[in-house]
């Protein structure tokens, strides 16, 4: 009788399976089998059959089942023996398949070691084929789980050494082929990881090779917050020295951190070069599948080249374009097209394809929207650089990628800019855009651009700067029998729903109909519209207005996308859209968000920004409120209701002034790390307890509160070193990584002035001497305190927002702390006067910080019902139905014409601002 564990628990006697009664029976048999020749305790064969509180009889019942599967298992149930305080099953090794895998491996090793690798790796092979799955499959109780796993972990183990020896014998394409599969089965094993890596290395794959490291190094940096062993981080540097060799050195700035085992200069560069090209193909591959882009049956898009003196007459498809811009004598292509005619789509999926066939070390084609740039202000490689920085801001790591690495990603001639929408950035932006353009690519650089036909004509004729190195090609119109062939893919057999629409562009091509559905855009939202079974296409034949139908179709969207049904069991909440929403909310928030773009000339739709949609009067009152009521509370305390107007009238005033007059707050990419921090913490730790101290000394405080305060202010300084750069460059920016880095960095700011500046005002409130230096004002105002006050908030402005604010802040601090009032009489009342000027002083640095000035706005509009309170869910849900896309941290309309229709037919704003 053969015993099987090594995979789902089978029992075969001369070829056929012998059944075991219950559950009951296979546990108690599995615990004898992972412990064969050996005593099972009775108390063990408890455990295992019983996963909850065993009965009162459990020793009886183990007896009773022991006894029936040797019944069930006829002559060899003999083989269970009572021996002692347990049972013991005899087998021999034929007779059990764990024990005959555990003899392959050991004569595969004794092979190996006598250098027959040949022989050894038949052994083991024959021992991983008596494996049919996980030990004991679908029978796991606690007890039986960790002895199984130890069998899982040998099998693990022997995998590893088949594919050493296999690496050896030069047998790569297998090795590959096995551990792919092997290693999406053991997401966390790193020799694993190390050996496939090494073979895809060996096959010139080093791209797939580096892909395949940083995904390992973003589990275990989630899961377990570890690094890569230093043989993964060694044998990863050794691919991408391998894969770009001829990088060239850039001259070296002095890293203020310098790693005694730091690669050399152009290997941290040329791992810059292949994160960003792996980050950039996730980011768009993902958007990619989550507009559909792949269907089965997608629009074709057509184009053709415009005729131009010197160049070659072009024509093809969408499948045709990569060949073609690889093939240019020089590689820059401007794509233009009519309104919703693909532009976008093609820019996408041209930069997948160049993505996919990229060759080690050549350039990464960057799909970017123009919208964000304004070339009066700022050089078109600076916005590249800044766009790189922001999407990946992972680059800007000394340490990891060396100095200045988007600077020179693009200075370098490593980035194939993909521009997209020249028409949608503001008129008067266009000529400076594209003359910049002109002269910055002279030089024969790589660019694809696209833009509306009608816009880059009149661009061109104004501006007189035309890309003549360029090839210009420009998407034609969907074809009649094309149009007709999206829109009835999903019928099935026998339904004719669309047949009227279909006759209708066959017998009058020129009607309002055809005409709208000339573009990819009216096509598809023609089917996103009438796609349901209770829909009835023929609708559309009613209209003779071409304008009109557009803007029937374009209002139909929105209602559509978030029409409510079914959805299916087993929703990935991650990847489907939820049914929380209404159309007519997500019509009403969605118009308010596109009038807000439309106002700022933006398509860019970041969070960081939001404040905008409240007039600049009302966000700094706003503010300033905010800011003000804490330091009432605490000059009500300190002093009565003269101290209190003057303390909110400073620091509310400062604040005011700040957010009226100052820069707006811009998020920091950070993520919080400890690694490599111990000498900057060090050191600002030393400032801050000097600033202590200085405080200290400053209101008479006894030296033990000077040291306490030395302490609390030198961890204020210091902490803010652990918010560092990220280390991974192949992690691209979203909308809620961005916001949640920089919330994680405001709140760990605010609340570390809340405690430090609260402590400080409580002991000066409770314990100064009332030392009085130059009294005025008869006694009630100190000139030095506060020239002490002004410099120290002077410091904090110039800290948190630099200039307008370190006036501001300076004055309410020169202001508040001149004041001179009694010190405290009740023990309660430094406490809470304490803590509400750390408050008031941590919700000043708060809204100084993206992450709290978007709160703060945030919460008033939803407040007002222009926003849900849940903004970021919406948003995310919302691109998920496709009525936003992302583009590294900011979310875009789907398409310009849906934001310019929302915004127009949405209604007037009436809530109070």
């Amino acid at each position: 009788m053969r015993f099987r564990i090594l995979g789902t628990l089978e029992v075969r006697e001369y070829g056929n399976r012998v059944a075991l009664a219950s559950p009951r029976q296979q546990r108690a048999l599995a615990t004898l089998l992972l412990n064969p020749n050996s005593v099972v305790p009775v108390e063990r064969m408890v455990d295992a059959l019983w996963e909850d509180e065993p009965p009162a009889t459990a020793v009886k019942q183990v007896r009773n089942c022991v006894s029936a599967l040797r019944g069930r298992l006829g002559e060899t149930g003999g083989s269970i023996v009572t021996d002692g305080p347990g049972y013991r099953l005899q087998t021999d090794a034929d007779d059990l398949d764990s024990l005959r895998f555990r003899r392959h491996v050991v004569a595969a090793r004794a092979l190996a070691g006598q250098a027959k690798l040949v022989d050894a790796v038949e052994e083991i092979r024959a021992a991983l084929a008596l494996w049919r799955g996980p030990a004991l499959d679908g029978l796991r109780t606690t007890t039986l789980a960790g002895r199984a796993a130890v069998l899982d972990e040998q099998r693990a183990d022997a995998v590893e050494l088949c594919a050493e020896w296999r690496l050896r014998l030069g047998e790569t394409g297998e090795v590959v082929r096995e551990l792919t599969e092997f290693c999406g089965e053991h997401p966390m094993r790193e020799l694993s990881h190390l050996l496939l890596m090494r073979a895809l290395a060996n096959e010139g794959r080093y791209a797939e090779a580096s892909t395949l490291f940083h995904g390992l190094r973003r589990r275990l940096a989630d899961e377990l917050g570890v690094d890569p062993n230093p043989d993964l981080r060694r044998l990863h540097e050794q691919i991408l020295a391998e894969a770009t060799p001829s990088v060239p050195a850039v001259a070296p700035t002095p890293d203020p951190e310098p790693r005694v085992d730091a690669p050399p200069e152009h290997h941290l560069f040329g791992r810059a070069v292949t994160e960003l090209a792996e980050a950039v193909t996730w980011q768009w591959r993902a958007e990619a599948e989550l507009r559909s882009l792949h269907r089965p049956q997608p629009i074709v898009l057509r184009w053709s080249a415009v005729a131009r003196p010197g160049k070659p007459a072009l024509r093809g498809d969408l499948d045709d374009i990569t060949k073609t811009f690889a093939a240019l004598p020089v590689r820059q292509l401007v794509v233009l097209g009519d309104p919703g005619s693909g532009k976008s789509v093609l820019a996408l999926m041209l930069t997948l394809e160049l993505l996919r066939t990229r060759a080690p070390g050549s350039p990464v084609p960057v799909l970017l929207s123009l919208a964000s740039w304004d070339p009066r202000r700022e050089h078109l490689d600076r916005w590249l650089a800044g766009r790189l920085a922001d999407d990946h801001p992972a680059l800007l790591n000394t340490r990891e990628y060396g100095p200045g690495a988007p600077t020179r990603l693009v200075l370098g001639g490593h980035v194939v800019p993909v521009l997209d929408g020249l028409d949608e950035m503001p008129a008067d932006l266009r000529v400076a855009a594209l003359d910049a353009l002109d002269q910055t690519m002279a030089v024969g650089r790589s660019l694809v651009l696209t833009c509306r036909s009608a816009e880059y004509e009149q661009v061109t004729r104004e501006s007189g700067a035309v890309l003549s190195a360029a090839t210009v090609v420009r998407l034609e119109p969907v074809a009649r029998q094309e149009a007709i062939t999206y829109l009835s893919a999903r019928e099935g057999a026998g339904h004719d729903r669309w047949r009227p629409v279909a006759d209708r562009l066959r017998r009058d091509p020129d009607a309002a109909l055809a005409r709208v559905l000339r573009t990819p855009l009216m096509v598809d939202l023609a089917r996103i519209g009438y796609g349901r079974p209770s829909a009835d296409p023929a609708e559309l034949l009613a209209a003779e207005d071409a304008e009109a139908l557009e803007g029937k179709l374009l209002d139909s969207f929105v209602p559509n996308a978030y029409a409510q049904v079914p959805q299916p069991p087993g929703r990935n909440p991650k990847t489907s859209p939820s049914g929380r929403y209404t159309a007519a909310q997500a019509t009403r928030w969605l118009g308010f968000l596109a009038r807000h773009l439309e106002q700022a000339r933006s398509r860019d739709l970041a969070w960081w920004q939001l404040y905008r949609a409240v007039p600049a009067g009302t966000r700094s009152g706003l503010i300033g409120v905010v800011i003000a009521l804490f330091f009432v509370v605490t000059g009500q305390l300190d002093d009565g209701p003269a101290l209190a107007a003057i303390y909110g009238l400073s620091f509310g005033g400062a604040g005011y002034l700040t957010h009226r007059f100052g820069r707006a707050p811009e998020p920091l990419r950070t993520e919080l790390r400890f690694a490599g921090a111990a000498r900057k913490f060090a050191s600002r730790f030393a400032i801050g307890a000097a600033v202590g101290v200085l405080l200290g000394l400053g209101w008479s405080l006894a030296t033990g509160l000077v040291v306490f305060l030395a302490l609390v202010f030198g961890l204020l300084f210091a902490v803010h070193v652990w918010l560092a750069k990220p280390v991974d460059a192949s992690r691209v920016s979203s909308p809620r990584t961005i916001l949640r880095n920089e919330r994680t960095g405001a709140i760990a700011l605010s609340a570390s002035f809340l405690v430090s500046v609260g402590l400080f005002d409580g002991m000066a409130f409770a314990f100064t001497a009332q030392t009085r230096f130059l009294p005025v004002l008869g006694g009630r105002y100190d000139v030095a305190l506060a020239i002490a006050g002004g410099l120290a908030g002077a410091s904090f402005g110039f800290f948190m927002a630099r200039g307008v604010a370190a006036v501001c802040y300076g004055l309410a601090g020169a202001i508040a702390g001149g004041q001179v009032f009694p010190a405290a009489t009740d023990p309660v009342l430094p406490v809470v006067a304490g803590g509400c000027f750390g408050v008031g002083f941590g919700l000043a640095v708060l809204v100084t910080r993206a992450w709290g000035n978007y709160f703060v706005h945030h919460v008033w509009l939803a407040a007002t019902g222009r926003l849900p309170w849940r903004l970021m869910r919406f948003l995310d849900d919302a691109h998920r139905r496709g009525v936003l896309r992302q583009a590294g941290g900011v979310y875009q309309f789907r398409h310009a014409r849906v934001q310019e229709r929302l915004a127009a037919v949405s209604h007037p704003e009436r809530a109070r601002r």
